[in-house]
């Protein structure tokens, strides 16, 4: 008798890229995220990205892969920003987080790090403010005095970095590598 065999296939070792709604307080809120290939729901802490004008989370989009490897990412467009319903009028920076606190609390995260670029470094704040016990550590970019007189008086542990450099080269792989490398140590992945 012969027995048929099944494949082993090996395990993926690359995060899954993916893209979602979720609700929150104007809508619908669109998201681009990263998903560790074993699940990393649990493993590590989640990494919110928020993106500065245009707001949207395809800012991120080089990033995702390499952050992705051990923990969960999440880059969202901002409400009323890429792909995301809008507020019924102007929003500031501490509505933008409570909207960003909406996909926290419908996504069950208990903590968050943050990585906010440029005026999304506005939002973060906000949200570290809104939600001390939830949020981690702070990645902040770009590196500018006033960014980091904004981290000389937080009580979350942050980083000053300078994304720009990466973007300006076209979204060069290994720039955007190397900078994943350094967020990957601040974090506690490396």
């Amino acid at each position: 008798m012969v027995r048929a065999q099944r494949a082993v296939l090996p395990a993926p070792t690359e995060p899954r890229v993916r893209r979602a709604y979720f609700d929150c307080r104007y809508g619908q809120l669109h998201l681009h995220y990263a998903i560790p290939a074993g699940g990393g729901f649990d493993e590590a802490t989640s990494l919110l990205c928020i993106a500065g004008a245009p707001g949207s989370g395809r800012f991120f989009a080089p990033l995702l892969r390499p952050l992705g490897r051990d923990r969960c990412v999440y880059a969202p467009d901002l409400p009323g920003s890429g792909e995301s319903d809008g507020p019924p009028g102007q929003a500031s920076s501490a509505d933008l987080a409570a909207a960003l606190g909406d996909l926290i609390d419908s996504m069950l995260l208990t903590q968050v790090d943050i990585l906010a670029h440029e005026s999304g470094v506005a939002i973060g704040l906000a949200l570290a403010q809104q939600r001390p016990t939830q949020v981690g550590r702070l990645v902040l970019s770009p590196d500018t005095e006033s960014v980091r007189n904004e981290t000389r008086v937080l009580r979350h542990p942050s980083l000053v970095i300078d994304l720009r450099a990466a973007a300006a080269s076209g979204h060069d792989a290994p720039e955007f590598e190397r900078q994943a490398m350094q967020l990957r140590n601040f974090l506690g992945l490396a």
